[in-house]
């Protein structure tokens, strides 16, 4: 499993559109699920999203998590972190796990960051998805679970 971490003012998500979920501040989570992928890396990534410190301290010290700072999670399954770029110009997503086995992941992955004490907001799985975020830093951290 991949995840893309920003670092956010605020987000909102849309499809076809009506606003499915907004965060006023916190992370959004840009995660995608690869072939063969298990239940462990969805638990690897939610401990370390919910742990990550990069919220600044009065000091301007990253510091502190989304949880610290009583931030929200917005996570957003996104396949395209898999697509492969190595071969002509059009990415394969063969790297990709098929949709039924990266939903049953994406929505564990959410349920595990629940339980790690973060308000988590989802996307719709699958869906044509408009999002629109005010970038804090910018602070984007790139995590992959690989063999967790």
């Amino acid at each position: 499993m991949k995840a893309v971490i920003q670092r956010v003012k605020k987000t909102t998500l849309s499809v076809d559109g009506k606003t499915v979920s907004t965060i006023p501040f916190g992370l959004t989570v840009f995660l995608g699920v690869g072939v063969g992928d298990k239940e462990s890396q969805g638990e690897y990534l939610a401990k370390k999203i919910a742990n990550l410190r990069i919220f600044e301290d009065a000091d301007g010290k990253m510091n502190f998590s989304v949880k610290d700072v009583g931030g929200e999670v917005l996570l957003v399954s996104q396949f395209t972190l898999y697509g492969d770029t190595a071969k002509g110009n059009r990415p394969s997503f063969s790297l990709a796990e098929r949709p039924e086995r990266a939903e049953e992941l994406y929505e564990y992955t959410a349920k595990r960051l629940r339980e790690w004490g973060v308000i988590v907001k989802q996307g719709v799985f699958g869906a044509d998805m408009k999002i629109e975020q005010y970038n804090d830093g910018p602070v984007t951290i790139l995590m992959d679970a690989g063999g967790k």
